[in-house]
């Protein structure tokens, strides 16, 4: 009698390791890896993940990457999925491979060849770069928070700054201690805030010939007429009362033309001086999906999909996060680029996978908007609430908005370790003590 072969796993390869990606993988790992069903590959170009909304904490020096930071080779190994170092350089839709290039050490010795990755069902979730619209000296002279590592390097340059100033015999020339963040969306808004406080820390540690009031400066600089213009007016009004409370210039209406050496130089003519330039201004998908074999993108190379989030010329390809363009039903604008919408997709894709496998039809993911937080530091947390307790959009700020921002991290560190593996860590954190400084001093 004949036997019959079992089938080949149906192979699922996810491109990104952000907060939709790395949920995903890790979700279906468990599962379908687990089970033998599917084999789980992701696809990334770095090799530790932070959750993107710490970054203004670690540019600021409030915190420390290395408490937060999750290898992608360990969680892999945890959750039965495979991790490949890579970056995706393009993709062969009829052979349904993607393609990634060569990975290249500090010293240009080559880690990992050029190589291509099979699939039956792929899933772009590489995320979003800085858009800096062309804006001359911008990719030269700001810095942008997109990874850990530019959250990092921000961070030296602003130590280094303050050592230099301490050190030098001349006087503190104008601008030398100024940071100009380009840009009042939530991750320019929450790092004037930390910023604040935190380089003031930093020269509390001996640095006695820095006058913070008279040498520190730190200005916001917003294009639109008012600060975080894509949340609700309530919202922005309170941010920008507490920040001009403590001492931050606010700058809206004003449009940068150009990023120099020494500062920015605004359309009017203007010129703000400023040693550190932060650019969180916008952003774009990456480029290489512009010319994505052939699949449709809108003007900031987003992957245009579907309501299921499939791509609109191919079923075998999804897409998630600020890479995908997803239409919203009732709405003239697609689902906005935040951690929620991820998070929402990633669960939602893991359904679509499950159906996928059934041989169902896909259905329909639906955005829910549970409202926006804008965290202060140690200053304030403020936000709304869609929908909580009451079922309309409620304001929150203080101590209940703080806890309620603290929970969209610990939700996410849920998906990917267990709620209560979650518990435990936060309880052995909270018990804690170490004798480390407040602020990073390195």
């Amino acid at each position: 009698m004949a036997t019959i072969a079992n089938p080949e796993p149906h192979r699922i390869v996810v491109a990104g390791g952000g907060a939709g990606g790395l949920e995903l993988v890790t979700r279906l790992g468990d599962t379908l890896g687990k089970q033998g069903k599917a084999t789980i590959t992701l696809v990334e170009k770095s090799r530790t993940h932070l959750w993107k909304p710490l970054l203004h904490s670690v540019a600021a020096g409030s915190l420390r990457r290395s408490q937060h930071e999750l290898n992608y080779l360990a969680q892999a190994h945890w959750h039965n999925f495979t991790y490949r170092y890579g970056e995706v350089v393009g993709i062969d839709r009829g052979a349904r491979q993607l393609k990634l290039g060569a990975m290249l050490d500090e010293d240009g010795r080559e880690i990992t060849p050029p190589t291509s990755i099979p699939y039956d069902t792929l899933v772009m979730a590489i995320g979003s770069v800085t858009n800096d619209f062309g804006t001359p000296g911008a990719a030269h002279y700001a810095v942008p928070l997109e990874n850990p590592e530019q959250a990092s390097r921000f961070n030296r340059r602003m130590v280094n700054a303050c050592l230099r100033a301490n050190a030098q015999n001349e006087p503190i020339r104008p601008g030398q201690l100024h940071v100009a963040i380009i840009g009042a969306g939530a991750t320019g808004t929450e790092l004037a805030a930390e910023l604040h406080r935190t380089v003031r820390q930093v020269l509390a540690y001996g640095m006695t010939r820095i006058d913070p009031m008279r040498d520190v400066h730190i200005v916001l600089i917003e294009a639109a007429e008012r600060i975080l213009p894509a949340l609700p007016e309530r919202i922005s009004n309170a941010t920008l009362d507490l920040l001009k409370s403590i001492g931050v210039e606010v700058r809206t209406g004003a449009r940068v033309a150009e990023v120099q050496a020494g500062g920015v130089v605004l359309a009017s003519g203007e010129f703000i001086p400023s040693e550190l330039v932060v650019w969180s201004a916008g952003v774009k998908a990456p480029d290489v999906l512009k010319n994505f074999d052939g699949l449709d993108v809108n003007r900031i190379n987003q992957l245009q999909v579907k309501p299921t989030l499939q791509t609109t010329l191919d079923p075998d390809i999804f897409a998630i996060g600020d890479c995908a363009s997803c239409p919203r039903e009732g709405a003239t604008t697609p689902v906005p680029p935040r951690a929620q919408a991820a998070h929402q997709m990633a669960s939602h894709m893991v359904k679509q996978i499950n159906l996928r496998l059934a041989g169902q039809a896909p259905v329909p993911y639906v955005y829910r908007d549970f409202g926006s937080l804008v965290s202060l530091g140690r200053y304030s947390t403020v936000g709304s609430l869609m929908g909580f307790l009451v079922g309309r959009s409620m304001f929150i700020e203080g101590m209940f908005a703080r806890l309620m921002y603290r929970s969209l991290y610990k939700m996410h560190e849920a998906a990917l370790h267990g709620g209560p593996s979650v518990v435990w860590r936060t309880i052995v954190n909270a018990l804690a003590t170490r004798p480390t400084p407040t602020v990073k001093l390195h």
